[in-house]
């Protein structure tokens, strides 16, 4: 079992996604300062000064009551709320994480070399179209070798 286990450590798969969590986490917190200090507050703007963090619905009243004007004078006074801002603020996020993944992920794709394709004849026994290199044909299992060629 430990011997499985360094296996499994040791291969690329695993390290390369330990890497892309940590790399992940560092990244929240860039978008996360990305969309509430610069994009919510513009479309906020947009909208007429709209501040989606302080959006919130009252559920039970706190002690003193409201009206409340910000959603930590609510939380403060012991009022169940409903964040709805927050939601809003969640789902403006994950549509900014994924396009930018989604252009890094073009980006990388275009600076990769493409593989060249790879050379292929038919089989001589039933036609179907094999590489190059292949030994045994995949659809009629004959065998091939110097007839092949």
């Amino acid at each position: 079992m430990v011997k499985e286990f360094k296996e499994f450590i040791a291969k690329g798969n695993a390290i390369d996604l330990a890497v892309g969590v940590v790399i992940g986490a560092a990244f929240t917190s860039i978008v996360n300062t990305l969309v509430n200090g610069i994009i919510m507050p513009i479309i906020g703007l947009i909208l007429g000064g709209v501040d989606f963090s302080n959006m919130f619905i009252v559920l039970k009243d706190g002690k003193a009551g409201p009206p409340y004007a910000t959603l930590v004078a609510a939380t403060e006074d012991g009022a169940s709320v409903l964040t709805y801002g927050a939601l809003i603020n969640a789902i403006v996020t994950f549509f900014i994480v994924a396009l930018v993944i989604f252009l890094m992920v073009k980006a990388i794709n275009r600076l990769r070399r493409p593989e060249a394709p790879l050379a292929m004849k038919d089989c001589p026994y039933c036609a179907t179209p094999i590489p190059d290199a292949a030994t045994r044909c995949p659809a009629c299992t004959s065998q091939l070798g110097a007839a092949a060629s």
